[in-house]
């Protein structure tokens, strides 16, 4: 049975600028925030199967008070270490799905931020992520993942990683997005990342405006919220601030 771990990077906002804002939700009030913020948690996933230990997005990169990565101390908090980590997979590269990809060491130099690990990547996001830039994505964060030697790239509309993995191309919050369905054999576990960030919007009919194709993604998240109903998946929810992950 796979084990899951939500890797909470808590609570933010974010308005038409795209800056991830702390957000204390005892303390403060939306209203208080630029017209139009979204209140969303960020929050990367730890699975844990029989074969691997799985990352899923990366998170902002942001470092805690002590100055460690906030995925290495929240991973650490669950038991595992860095280079325990054997696949990482990114469902898109915007900032706040692939922040976290390397990190610069005490010395100044650039370290993927799990050693060990494959990162499995969708080709077709990686070519628009360095061609769109700014704001959405950081091409200088991204890039030098590139040139190491634990990238694998992902091509076609779907496939299967490794044989329990299976990643299907969405393109409904940006072009190239994909989803991603673990079958380890007991559990079925699905990480749509921002095409299922919610569990809300699996439940009612919501077109968002900070989707690229906002009906492709209703439809996406409709065809999905069926399929893994019927066959009682566990959705991974990387934006709900409530429910980390459920069954419909």
């Amino acid at each position: 049975m796979a084990k899951i771990f939500p890797l909470s990077e808590g609570q933010f906002t974010i308005g038409h600028d795209k800056i991830f804002v702390p957000f204390n939700e005892l303390q403060e009030s939306l209203n208080d925030r630029a017209v139009g913020s979204l209140h969303v948690e960020v929050q990367p996933f730890l699975v844990v199967t029989a074969k691997d230990v799985i990352i899923l997005d990366t998170g902002l990169g942001f470092s805690n008070a002590g100055g460690q990565l906030q995925i290495h101390a929240n991973l650490l908090e669950n038991g595992y270490r860095p280079a325990d980590v054997t696949k990482v997979l990114l469902s898109h590269l915007h900032k706040d799905h692939a922040g976290c990809l390397t990190y610069s060491d005490g010395n100044g130099l650039v370290q993927t931020t799990f050693p060990n690990a494959v990162y499995y990547i969708y080709r077709p996001e990686a070519d628009f992520a360095l061609k769109t830039g700014m704001p959405s994505y950081h091409p200088a964060d991204i890039e030098p993942l590139f040139a190491t030697k634990q990238v694998q790239w992902l091509d076609g509309e779907s496939g299967v990683i490794d044989g329990y993995i299976q990643y299907m191309h969405t393109g409904g919050h940006c072009p190239e997005h994909i989803v991603f369905l673990i079958d380890d054999g007991e559990d079925k576990i699905f990480f749509g990342g921002d095409e299922a960030p919610q569990l809300k919007q699996m439940k009612i009919k919501y077109i968002a405006r900070y989707d690229y194709d906002g009906k492709k993604a209703l439809a996406v998240r409709e065809k999905y919220a069926a399929e893994g109903k019927a066959a009682g998946w566990k959705f991974l929810f990387y934006h709900d601030v409530k429910t980390p992950y459920a069954q419909l």
